[in-house]
């Protein structure tokens, strides 16, 4: 029987249980520079001293106009490898695994002079007016893309994360709420099927690649869970082996797709997502109850559970929710008269 602390393995990923630590922006590269620091540190291999079987690090962006702030990190350079890979290893030496989320905000780039988009439009009155990238721009953005990927893998990551969710740039070229253009990047999955071949091609080929994708836009003009899936069948096609299941992000949400955010509130899109694609999904959405995350393993609606603000509150989430469901854990040898 499949349960929240059974292992699992994905290509060449090799998880001890199904708990996962999302990406989650900490706003904390006080440099401006992108590169992660000693914040960064401490925040990921706590996670993985407190059990975590994956950890996947904050939105990482391919330039410095894609970050979302100024205090976020970038891999647009070598010289940034380094400090990604002190990461790296110090999850390793705590018995996780650990992959990274590589994106690009486009034009919820709120810092950016002037952010970049499929199409000139606005996300609110509150964000600047973004520039609508030309096709040879498009067409360097995606090289971008594979650059990161090429240093993710030196850093040393286990599995690589593309951010098509929540509204940023591969979700913008992916929804007709947001791409209005004429030209071959019209095509909507265009951009995104380019960005997945390409960052797979500096990918060693057991290593799977994740992607984090909004199942069903919440405007209403947005695409409907059908629509979500459809998006998926490509991206799939070109080369996904995971799908990391979130909804939204693109506008303000309508009373009429208005999901809710009770306990479990997105495990209709995982579920629905896993049936018609027949891979591994990650499911998310207040999941951060012990008992509920490990139904959702029992009940096969995911073959992950994400918890994302829980494990803010709790680096050792993992170790606690073990000891609530009867499962053995390795506890550090440090910490075991505190689980005697």
């Amino acid at each position: 029987m499949k349960q929240l602390f059974s292992p699992i393995k994905i290509k060449n990923l090799d998880l001890k249980n199904r708990v996962v630590m999302p990406p989650m922006c900490q706003y904390s590269v006080t440099a401006e520079d992108g590169t992660p620091n000693d914040w960064h540190f401490a925040h990921y291999v706590s996670r993985a001293v407190g059990g975590t079987s994956l950890i996947i690090v904050e939105m990482t962006n391919v330039e410095p106009d894609g970050r979302i702030s100024n205090n976020c990190l970038g891999l647009w350079s070598d010289a940034q490898i380094p400090a990604y890979k002190r990461i790296v290893d110090g999850v390793h030496a705590q018995g996780a695994k650990i992959a990274i989320q590589i994106a690009h905000a486009g034009r919820k780039a709120e810092d950016a002079e002037k952010p970049v988009a499929p199409s000139a439009i606005r996300f609110s009155e509150k964000y600047k007016e973004p520039r609508a990238l030309s096709a040879a721009e498009v067409k360097d953005m995606v090289d971008k893309y594979k650059q990161a990927a090429r240093r993710a893998v030196e850093a040393g990551f286990d599995s690589i994360e593309l951010h098509g969710a929540h509204g940023y740039l591969i979700h913008q070229f992916h929804s007709r709420y947001t791409n209005k253009r004429e030209d071959e990047y019209g095509e909507l999955t265009r951009f995104g099927t380019e960005v997945i071949q390409a960052v797979k091609s500096e990918m060693p080929a057991d290593m799977p690649l994740i992607l984090r994708i909004s199942a069903t836009e919440f405007v209403e003009e947005g695409y409907t869970l059908e629509g979500g899936i459809e998006i998926a069948k490509v991206y799939k096609e070109a080369g996904v082996d995971i799908f990391d299941i979130s909804a939204g992000g693109e506008g303000a949400i309508a009373p009429s797709r208005n999901p809710g955010s009770h306990a479990g509130y997105m495990l209709p899109f995982a579920r629905a997502m896993r049936e018609a694609l027949d891979v591994p999904v990650m499911a998310v959405g207040n999941l951060e109850t012990p008992r509920l995350a490990d139904a959702v393993i029992g009940n096969q609606d995911a073959d992950f559970v994400a918890v994302g603000r829980g494990m803010l509150r709790d680096p050792y989430w993992t170790i606690h929710a073990a000891h609530e469901l009867g499962q053995d854990i390795k506890v550090p040898v440090q910490y075991e008269r505190g689980f005697a």
